[in-house]
């Protein structure tokens, strides 16, 4: 393995740099993503395994009028930030309802794929053409700068579809309070918590017989491959999920099928992996109320409300600051 330090121009060099070099090795989900990671992602949430979307549809299509009068109970004009906002097909039930009742908003979709954001400003122009929209390209933490910037409305934060569950509690609390830091006293979060529940359910999820989760986890090797001239061979690496009910966790490895070397070109980067050496590509964390109040208490905020599908698969919280 090669241990000269190299000058790297971009986020996704050096957190490719630094993941493939570490014991154990991992690599960012957020990099499952580009054109072809977006196609697949679209594809998963399809899926009938994949009961996340559908729970977290349901619950905004039962209850969007409760969620509406939450986020203009004041009357006030508000700015909805949306961080991960996808093709935004869930939030488009909650714009659809805001423009038929009137309400008084501007939306600012956050993704770090710009080919996701602008698909998304497509699409609300010829499906809703009164919603005002200003993409913001950029990770989470990179947009936190622009939504703590803003001042002129009352800001609601969306971070839907279970992402909160990518970070481990002690990131995932520290991330609460960086949101915390941007919102003021009348502002919101609304975040979605996939919950506990039966173990198998989980592990389906994220292990469908089609292998388009395979894929999508695989892209990553292959924007290595194509971004930074890399030589995985995919077909030498096995998708592999587990998940642990004690502690909530789900998580994915790609496991090297047998003895390998890997040579990145643009990172002059040579690294080795043993049979059955894993590469950690993402977590997926599941919650209970207990959890959940216990994160936000650490980051100074207090659940507001909360909405749940009928199999309390999947809640919606509401934070303000405590």
């Amino acid at each position: 393995m090669q241990e000269k330090t190299i000058t790297k121009k971009t986020s996704f060099e050096q957190e490719v740099y630094e993941g493939l070099t570490a014991f154990p090795k991992y690599l960012s989900s957020k990099y499952f993503y580009d054109a072809i990671g977006d196609s697949l992602f679209q594809d998963i949430m399809a899926m009938p395994e994949y009961y996340l979307t559908d729970c977290e549809f349901a619950i905004l299509q039962k209850h969007k009028s409760a969620i509406t009068k939450a986020f203009s109970e004041d009357n006030a004009p508000f700015s909805l930030f949306e961080l991960g906002a996808g093709d935004g097909k869930k939030t488009k039930i909650l714009l659809k309802h805001f423009t038929e009742n009137q309400i008084e908003f501007d939306y600012r979709p956050i993704d770090i794929s710009q080919n996701a954001l602008d698909q998304l400003q497509r699409s609300i122009q010829h499906e809703l053409p009164k919603v005002v929209v200003n993409t913001i390209q950029g990770t989470y933490f990179d947009t936190l700068k622009d939504i703590a910037g803003e001042h002129s409305k009352k800001k609601v934060i969306l971070f839907l579809g279970s992402n909160i569950g990518n970070l481990l509690h002690p990131q995932a609390i520290d991330f609460l309070r960086q949101l915390r830091a941007v919102i003021h006293e009348d502002d919101l979060i609304f975040m979605g918590f996939d919950q506990k529940k039966n173990p198998q359910t989980v592990l389906n999820a994220y292990n469908d017989d089609s292998g388009i989760t395979e894929a999508f986890n695989k892209n990553i090797l292959t924007r290595i491959n194509k971004e930074l001239d890399g030589n995985f061979d995919l077909d030498n690496y096995l998708h592999w999920e587990v998940y642990d009910p004690e502690s909530g966790t789900a998580k994915s490895y790609l496991v090297a099928k047998q003895a390998q070397e890997v040579y990145i070109k643009k990172l002059e980067l040579n690294i080795t992996l043993d049979a059955w050496e894993t590469i950690h590509t993402e977590i997926s964390q599941k919650y209970d109320d207990k959890v959940v109040g216990w994160l936000a208490k650490e980051a100074g905020l207090k659940i507001h409300a909360q909405f749940s599908d009928d199999q309390t698969y999947y809640k919606n919280y509401i934070f303000k600051k405590e």
